[in-house]
């Protein structure tokens, strides 16, 4: 058996218009290596791609999305075959929505069912559930999306894939422009305006959460003006959007690769803000090997 460098291997399928597209994003934003609509045949490929490749360590894991076009009859046996090479439980996410919350989002956004073929929409929604009932009776997970908006449905993935997000009302992420924009953010901080360490040689292998890369940029004035005006900013912000705004607060903060200042940053304000709030929560989306450290009392 082959040394398992893959952390996890999600499979999303479940009926169309349920957030298959949303929960790929969201898994995206949280560093997973995403894959769309791909055929169950190419998974074990796709597999054995990644798993030779040192740098999926860096990731959470892979997530490909199937949908109901894509769905064979072997596909029980293909997640058996990977989970049996891998060593490792292949999970999969079923979404699913009521019908008439189908039928509204079919309407809302003007598509048509992939399976209309002579059929009206509900009827492409009746027949899509016959064809993807073999597959609900795999999944691992079921998510009923119908009542869900964008933040409870990433409150649910980070549930499922991170820690208890019961309690969690604040999210503080790092990221790196060059990986791609978080698309669930409350607000977004572009700290690459402050010096960058990854140019002074002996603290490019570093990250934002050692000591010397901390030390660093506080040696200059622009990272303690810039830390003073943006905490004056969520000192006002914080409290005003939790009392008036329904679901999590996702506060993202982006540099180029993710590594150094967007980590210190968002470190430095959830070492601030955990101290203030309940259920605080930080994850660096980017940096390698990274941790989730979360704080559930103030």
């Amino acid at each position: 058996m082959q040394e398992n460098i893959i952390k996890q291997f999600v499979i999303v399928t479940g009926m169309s218009g349920a957030g298959k597209t949303m929960t790929l994003k969201v898994l995206e934003d949280l560093g997973f290596i995403t894959i769309d609509n791909l055929p169950p045949e190419l998974l074990p490929q796709v597999f054995k791609l990644f798993s030779n490749r040192p740098e999926i360590s860096r990731s959470r894991g892979i997530v490909a999305t199937i949908d109901v076009r894509n769905v064979s009859e072997n596909f029980a046996q293909t997640i058996d075959e990977i989970s049996k090479a891998w060593g490792g439980v292949v999970k999969v996410i079923f979404l699913t929505a009521s019908d008439e919350e189908l039928l509204r989002r079919y309407e809302r956004t003007r598509r048509v069912h992939p399976l209309n073929k002579g059929l009206s929409t509900r009827e492409g929604i009746r027949f899509e559930r016959e064809l993807l009932a073999p597959v609900l009776d795999k999944a691992d997970i079921v998510i009923d999306t119908s009542m869900m908006d964008l933040h409870q449905h990433r409150e649910r993935l980070l549930k499922e894939f991170f820690v208890d997000s019961d309690g969690i009302s604040i999210l503080i992420s790092s990221f790196g422009f060059k990986h791609g924009v978080p698309q669930d953010s409350s607000f977004m901080l572009d700290v690459r305006c402050l010096p960058n360490p990854y140019y002074v040689e002996e603290l490019r292998n570093l990250t934002g959460e050692d000591d010397a890369v901390k030390k660093y940029l506080l040696e200059f004035r622009e990272t303690h003006e810039f830390m003073s005006r943006v905490k004056n900013f969520f000192d006002f912000a914080i409290p005003e959007f939790l009392n008036n705004v329904r679901g999590q607060m996702h506060i993202s903060v982006g540099c180029t690769g993710g590594c150094h200042r967007s980590v210190a940053v968002a470190q430095w304000l959830y070492e601030d803000y955990s101290q203030k709030y309940n259920g605080v929560c930080v994850i660096h989306r980017d940096k390698p090997h990274s941790q989730i450290q979360v704080r559930t009392g103030a």
